[in-house]
């Protein structure tokens, strides 16, 4: 749809720009051809003021007497006939490729509504600056669907760049309208990164009237709102300069872990640390099941209440609300998400 859009888009211009130069090639034309005709006696000048008023039809004197000259007021006739034909050419062009324009930001607006519209359990990035393109870029990366907002559209074009297929919508993510028009009733979670705290303190109250279900997750540059922001709605609130400042302690004393870590992020399969709850229906299950046709994922530990049990067997029983802390790739995620649901 939008390489269909893009063509006739670029179709529209190009009708624009032969329509420009026809009537640019018109004045050059007449203006040449009235100099011949009248002489060196008649200006430049001269000779295009006559050019530019035989085609707009305004009707004053001859600037340039043609009348001595055979076939002078023919010249006049042609050039009139052709820069009338021309202009009213250019007119029409311009209408259409104005119109044109309104309906195709009409009907990418309404495409895009309508692929919102079908979204269920996604996610909303509020700000696509520095964090939260990359916020996007790593959901796209794991499969999990995103909707991005901002009210910069610069911001959304640079990252749509890249990202051609994002959902996005230009707006204010403080606005509850614009939060509803992303899907928030129907979302997942949602992240506040925009620039400003006093913005994400809003985007998270907001979220969470709408929808108390779901999970927000704040940015916060000054530690003394983090706790504000809490109060508002968000259920974790990570400072990128706090959090900053820990990895790279943790490079300096811990380097190995570290590129461990980097790397994960870097491979082609997408490996990621996932957290699975397990629902009331795998209760009394062994762990096993989970592993069922499934090479993709790793159970790396087990949460029950608050204590950890690591590398738990294949054997280890579940309980409802058991935490499982698993590295796996969008694949191996999708096909445990699978397995938990097909089983009664």
């Amino acid at each position: 749809m939008n390489r269909v859009v893009d063509h006739h888009e670029s179709r529209a211009l190009r009708n624009l720009l032969i329509a420009l130069l026809a009537l640019v090639a018109v004045f050059v034309i007449g203006t040449i051809g009235y100099r011949i005709l009248g002489g060196p006696q008649y200006s430049w000048e001269d000779c295009f003021y006559m050019t530019f008023i035989t085609i707009a039809t305004i009707g004053y004197h001859e600037v340039v007497d043609v009348t001595r000259y055979e076939h002078g007021r023919l010249f006049t006739v042609f050039i009139g006939i052709a820069g009338i034909g021309v202009l009213g050419y250019v007119l029409s062009t311009v209408t259409a490729f104005m119109l044109e324009n309104d309906l195709n930001v009409f009907r990418r607006r309404k495409k895009m509504q309508n692929k919102i519209g079908q979204l269920k359990n996604h996610y909303i990035v509020c700000g696509v600056g520095l964090v939260g393109s990359n916020v996007a870029h790593d959901l796209e990366l794991t499969g999990r669907p995103s909707v991005i907002i901002d009210s910069d559209l610069d911001n959304i074009h640079q990252y749509l760049e890249n990202h051609p297929a994002q959902l996005y919508l230009h707006g204010d993510a403080t606005d509850n309208d614009v939060l509803l028009a992303a899907g928030v009733q129907r979302a997942k979670g949602v992240f506040a990164v925009a620039h400003d705290d006093s913005a994400n303190l809003v985007i998270s109250l907001s979220s969470k009237q709408l929808n108390p279900h779901l999970r927000v997750v704040a940015r916060c540059h000054a530690l003394k709102n983090a706790e504000k922001t809490r109060r508002a709605g968000a259920d974790e609130v990570i400072s990128p300069d706090f959090s900053g400042g820990l990895r790279i302690v943790s490079a300096m004393v811990r380097p190995n872990v570290m590129n461990f870590l980097d790397e994960m992020l870097k491979t082609d399969s997408n490996l990621r640390m996932e957290e699975v709850i397990i629902p009331e229906s795998l209760a009394g299950k062994p762990l096993s099941v989970l592993y069922e046709s499934n090479k993709d994922c790793m159970v790396l530990a087990l949460q029950r209440d608050d204590s950890w049990q690591f590398n738990p067997q294949a054997n280890h029983h579940l309980q409802e609300r058991d935490v499982l802390m698993v590295m796996s790739t969008p694949e191996g995620r999708s096909r445990l998400e699978q397995l938990i649901q097909g089983i009664d």
